[in-house]
């Protein structure tokens, strides 16, 4: 596992910011399972430059989803 795909074990989080993609698709999800447990609303938010489009389609393709490009209404979200 890399440094930076470690996370924190906390119970209640509505919101997760990945500042970088994961390396694989299949690590994305670990990143953000926290958010939106148990019923509950959650955000996930990536930042993302040109060199991470790419990681960015593979992540969609792989979980059979579209991830949108962030609202200018966040606050409503969370």
């Amino acid at each position: 596992m890399h440094m930076r795909d470690r996370f924190l074990m906390v119970q209640q989080v509505c919101l997760v910011i990945n500042y970088d993609l994961p390396t694989q698709p299949e690590n994305y999800l670990h990143r953000i399972r926290r958010s939106g447990r148990f019923g509950r609303k959650g955000v996930a938010i990536n930042f993302v430059t040109r060199e991470d489009e790419r990681m960015l389609q593979d992540i969609q393709r792989f979980y059979n989803t579209v991830i949108e490009e962030l609202p200018s209404n966040v606050a409503d979200l969370l």
